[in-house]
């Protein structure tokens, strides 16, 4: 049915040849590899369960191959965490108790939600309450991305002593140009990386 309407109504709604049939020697039938597929699914079943599993497959390798990219740059984004805590403890806390530590790396964490995602994790927990982990963990590769790239240079502001509103300002604009960046290179840019690979 889908076979006959393509072959009588393609040509004339798309101007495009799905069906070619060329006489002679070589000659043959010579389909688009749509109306192939459609062709050869109706003739057998089994074709059409292979094209199936076989869609699936694909659909399930490229799935994996996103989480792993994910995965990538979420372990990035720790390691930059530690360069970034390394970073407080040196140049900002002297002489701390634990819990007062812990509270410096909550709030400098803190300032690179809000400067990102435009709210604390605290606020973060209290609109997601069913959700595990942090909003890191939910966060986009180029949220990511951004994020690691402002734990470096928020290490690199505080080792230079400029305070936290100045850093919060610096780092807010450093997240909306790189976001922006990134948004504009799309998912093309990350395929592009990871073809190089």
């Amino acid at each position: 049915m889908l076979l006959h309407y393509l072959l009588k109504n393609g040509r004339r709604q798309t101007n495009a040849i799905g069906l070619f049939v060329k006489l002679g020697r070589g000659g043959g039938t010579f389909a688009h590899k749509d109306i192939a597929f459609k062709f050869a699914s109706w003739i057998s079943a089994e074709f059409e369960l292979y094209i199936i599993k076989d869609y699936q497959r694909l659909k399930e390798d490229e799935t994996s191959k996103l989480s792993l990219t994910w995965n990538l740059h979420r372990e990035i984004s720790k390691i930059n965490y530690k360069i970034h805590t390394d970073a407080i403890k040196e140049y900002l806390l002297k002489d701390l108790t634990n819990e007062q530590l812990s509270y410096k790396y909550a709030s400098e964490a803190d300032m690179l939600n809000v400067a990102l995602f435009n709210k604390r994790a605290k606020q973060w927990r209290e609109e997601n309450p069913d959700l595990k982990g942090n909003m890191r963990d939910y966060a986009g590769l180029n949220e990511l991305l951004v994020l690691a790239n402002m734990e470096s240079y928020n290490a690199i502001l505080i080792g230079k002593g400029v305070n936290q509103k100045e850093r919060m300002i610096e780092l807010r604009k450093l997240a909306r140009t790189q976001l922006m960046s990134l948004e504009k290179l799309g998912d093309s840019g990350i395929k592009k990386l990871e073809e190089k690979k």
